[in-house]
């Protein structure tokens, strides 16, 4: 072959390299994409909230992001975040406010600082964002749903609901809440219409919180249930946690499974058909088709915030005296510890960016 026949079978190999249909190299949107970010609520009236963020392969750990990015505080106790395609929502508790940031660089965006007095956990739907919030704790009447405006970043109206709005999920036009009842006890799931903001209450057992849909996409609530004391807090009883599995279609109790007398779960994640939640300082594993509580545990050891992701489990354990927390990753393959990493005070929620 001459020279110009072999400068053509190179070109023709290179412009064919160049439009394969191989996948193209992942885009890094942000300093905070493709790891953890992790929530650490502060201690309680000091405004030492904070973010951290530790990257997936575990190499690289940062903490405050908030306060490195924007140079402030984030504020007092921080309960939650919400995500968007872009953004990440931040609801800061005591602090009566939400923290707009975008997710991937944490640079903020807004503030909503008016109309929210006890804010909880967020969710959106129907091109709004929805804020569960208490109210004032003396009050039983002033629970709301707040509702955002997502292009002003303000509170343009509420739904009343029953008292102790908790977690708030949504799917298909509905918002799902799950009423622990604040500073009292509550027993139901409130159905939210966000076409008409009428409301339904779905009754299950005592203290209603976690919640996430399976693969059938049936909601699964874990209910703590209740500890019950007289006028002197003296324990006089108590009423049963459950898991309670929802068909949405109709709002109908598909199974209630009942943990023993004085076993009270919390904290729950889903991953591949498989349900994980804490009871008794153990970490538990059941599927969807279970039809009974399991009785042996895979993990002992006991978290502040818990999540499942890639067959690995996150947990948060803090220390308030100390001002200390953690990150554990226990690899569900082996139920052994691989990873620890520091945090900060009071670290809890567990989100993947």
């Amino acid at each position: 072959m001459n020279k110009l026949t072999l400068l053509a079978l190179f070109i023709g190999l290179i412009f064919t390299s160049c439009t394969s249909d191989d996948p193209p190299i992942d885009e890094i949107k942000g300093e905070y994409d493709n790891g953890i970010i992790i929530l650490n609520e502060g201690n309680f009236y000091q405004g030492n909230a904070s973010v951290s963020f530790v990257s997936n392969d575990y190499a690289t750990v940062e903490n405050s992001v908030f306060y490195n990015v924007n140079s402030r505080l984030l504020g007092d106790t921080a309960q939650s975040i919400a995500f968007t395609d872009e953004l990440a929502y931040i609801v800061v508790n005591v602090s009566q406010k939400i923290e707009v940031v975008d997710r991937y660089s944490f640079t903020s965006t807004a503030t909503i600082d008016t109309g929210l007095t006890n804010p909880r956990y967020m969710a959106f739907a129907n091109g709004k964002g929805y804020v569960t919030d208490w109210g004032d704790g003396g009050s039983a009447t002033d629970d709301v749903v707040a509702v955002i405006n997502l292009s002003t970043n303000t509170v343009e109206s509420s739904i009343s609901v029953g008292v102790g709005p908790e977690q708030i999920v949504a799917k298909d036009g509905k918002l799902y809440v799950s009423h622990k009842g604040g500073w009292s006890t509550n027993n139901i799931v409130s159905v939210i219409d966000t076409a008409t903001n009428a409301v339904q209450t779905i009754t299950v057992n005592d203290v209603p919180d976690e919640m996430l849909f399976n693969q059938a996409g049936e909601l699964v609530v874990l209910c703590e249930g209740a500890t019950q004391y007289d006028a002197n807090w003296n324990a006089t009883g108590h009423t049963d946690g459950s898991i309670v599995r929802i068909n949405v279609a109709n709002n109908s109790i598909v199974s209630t499974l009942v943990f023993n007398n004085g076993i009270y779960p919390s904290l729950m994640g889903y991953s591949d058909g498989k349900l994980y939640y804490q009871a008794g300082g153990k970490i538990y594993s059941m599927t969807d088709s279970a039809t009974s509580i399991p009785t042996e545990s895979i993990i002992s050891d006991s978290f502040y915030g818990l999540a499942v992701n890639d067959n690995m489990l996150y947990g948060t354990k803090t220390d308030f005296t100390a001002g200390t927390g953690d990150l554990l990753i226990y690899d569900l393959s082996s139920k052994s510890l691989t990873t620890t990493k520091s945090l900060k005070v009071g670290a809890a929620k567990i989100y993947f960016n």
